[in-house]
């Protein structure tokens, strides 16, 4: 679907229909195109988001070149888009992350966003002295992150990404957040960790910076469930109800669609490795996922994309961005201008 005729399609609905109320702006993340593959760099996939109806972007600075960020912050200007800047954290040396911090800000972009973990908590521990040696230095980068983009006034926001529960996340975002370092909250990831997501994004809510948003289906299987994004509207999350959560805490919150078309993540929730860093939770957790998990079957098995040849990937992935674009616009009062 082109830009003109995403745009013709709201317009006409909006005649037919009249307009739900404009909330926010709804862009993409680079994973809504992991079979696509398009370029992540800020310049390029400003125009492939453009092209598909999004209002931003999350992207990466491809260089620190004047003349590259003056190309980035002219192409968003011109386009009418917001753009979001993926960093990562600072470890010893606090330059890197400095660095992106001042481009982005150049390239127009109006905040960060970050992890403590590029992987999956229960993946990536097989002790509890490894998960340990992870908390202690999150908190030391964390305190590092916080003191250089207070010092900017940049803000960034840290995503839940399948490594903190959000007993855990609240007390770090408490410590180190403020008006300059707080959340990017995911709708889905902490489902990984049997957290519920409306509680997830409830209780995230007051740190608000941006957001991950999708919808989820779920799925048994013999060492747990299955986990996939589904297409907004198509899974089983209260959207409706987490959106509201968020935007009474930040009425101005840019929403980027992470729709991942790709095998459904295998969350081994009955196996004892899974649980070995989860030292302070217990049954009831694992008792209302997995009855949360049967009371929301999906209609049909969840689909295998590894199964499928490459056009019909490609196919998929395109209709579920697109999909999604039109429920948030047209159910979530999303809208696709910056």
């Amino acid at each position: 679907m082109t830009r003109r005729s995403f745009l013709a399609t709201a317009a006409a609905a909006a005649a037919a229909q009249g307009p739900p109320p404009a909330r926010s702006t709804m862009g993409l993340s680079p994973d809504c195109f992991g079979q696509a593959r398009p370029s992540r760099s800020a310049y390029d996939y400003l125009q492939y988001a453009w092209e598909r109806g999004a209002g931003g972007i999350q992207a990466v600075l491809t260089s620190f070149e004047p003349d590259y960020l003056k190309k980035v912050r002219e192409r968003v200007e011109q386009l009418g888009m917001y753009l979001e800047i993926n960093a990562t954290l600072p470890k010893e040396d606090d330059a890197p992350f400095e660095q992106v911090l001042k481009a982005a800000r150049e390239a127009g972009a109006h905040c960060l966003r970050s992890v403590c973990l590029g992987g999956r908590r229960y993946e990536t521990f097989s002790t509890l002295e490894e998960w340990k040696a992870f908390v202690a230095q999150s908190h030391a980068r964390l305190e590092r992150a916080a003191r250089i983009v207070a010092q900017h006034r940049f803000p960034l926001g840290l995503e839940n990404h399948k490594d903190w529960t959000v007993e855990e996340m609240v007390p770090l975002l408490e410590r180190y957040g403020g008006e300059y370092l707080g959340v990017c909250i995911d709708w889905g990831n902490n489902l990984a960790l049997l957290d519920d997501p409306v509680e997830t994004a409830e209780r995230l809510a007051p740190f608000l910076i941006n957001s991950h948003i999708k919808d989820m289906a779920v799925e048994e299987y013999p060492d747990g469930f299955l986990l996939a994004e589904a297409p907004l509207g198509q899974g089983f999350l209260d959207l409706k109800r987490m959106l509201a959560a968020m935007l009474k805490a930040r009425p101005k919150t840019r929403f980027s669609l992470d729709m991942l078309t790709r095998d459904p993540l295998k969350i081994p929730c009955l196996t004892d490795k899974y649980w070995a860093t989860f030292t302070e939770r217990n049954g009831k957790h694992l008792a209302r996922m997995l009855r949360t998990v049967r009371q929301n079957k999906p209609g049909k098995p969840l689909v295998q994309v590894s199964a499928l040849d490459q056009p019909a990937r490609l196919e998929l992935e395109q209709a579920n961005v697109r999909q999604s674009l039109d429920y948030a616009r047209d159910h979530l009062g999303l809208r696709p201008g910056a």
